[in-house]
């Protein structure tokens, strides 16, 4: 393999923080805007621009001034292959080396930057091929595709029902030790014992203890019924 080409297949640091950005951003139709990126890593609009204009020399995108980003099948891979070593390494770190959900990120934002893809590999056999993450987030396959987990939040299930809580929306660290508190884990199955229409909190029973959880929680678990 020739020098040129090498580093046209290997990313830069920055490079992949921005596909780890188009993957959370891509909608259904494989469209991102960039202000959407903008915000989203908090980096001025300019910086943005340019480097899409990389990513499109790349074949990664297809970049018009003022339009949505068409992200290419190419595209697609490179950015869920770096959510896939995250995640990976997230499931490791759980399972194998006993941190808290809530210790996780901050490691793993370091460690998916290693090169090798044998590493990933490893560990993704180590795990026995795991299709989520931690938190319940799917972790894409080597060619970037995804399980689709149709799940609803607690906040939509109904009163009455018993669901098992399968994934959370996002997972920042004052969340995560939140639940910890309420011994709320992924396959905590929940009672929805009452639904209070004026704020939407709900009174829940699990494992033999009756909390009420606001509506800003039960919007973030998602669940599936039992």
């Amino acid at each position: 393999m020739s020098n040129n080409l090498y580093l046209c297949r290997m990313t830069t640091l920055s490079e992949e923080n921005y596909l780890k950005a188009i993957f959370h951003l891509e909608d259904s139709n494989q469209h991102v805007a960039v202000n959407e990126i903008s915000k989203f890593l908090g980096i001025k609009m300019s910086s943005v621009n340019s480097m899409m204009k990389k990513f499109a020399e790349k074949g990664w995108v297809i970049y018009e001034s003022y339009k949505p980003l068409k992200i290419t099948a190419e595209g697609h891979r490179r950015a869920a292959d770096v959510v896939r070593k995250h995640r990976l390494t997230e499931m490791f770190l759980v399972q194998k080396m006993g941190f808290g959900w809530e210790q996780v990120h901050e490691i793993a934002e370091q460690i998916e930057h290693i090169k090798s893809d044998l590493f990933f590999d490893k560990i993704d056999e180590l795990l026995n091929h795991p299709k989520v993450d931690p938190h319940g987030s799917p972790i894409p396959d080597r060619n970037g595709n995804i399980v689709e987990l149709n799940y609803l939040t607690l906040g939509e299930s109904r009163e009455g029902q018993t669901v098992i809580l399968k994934a959370i929306t996002d997972s920042p660290k004052d969340f995560l030790r939140y639940l910890n508190q309420k011994q709320i884990a992924l396959e905590t199955e929940i009672e929805i014992l009452e639904k209070e229409s004026f704020d939407r909190s709900m009174k829940v029973h699990y494992h033999d203890r009756t909390e009420v959880l606001s509506a800003l929680v039960a919007d973030r678990l998602l669940v599936e019924k039992k």
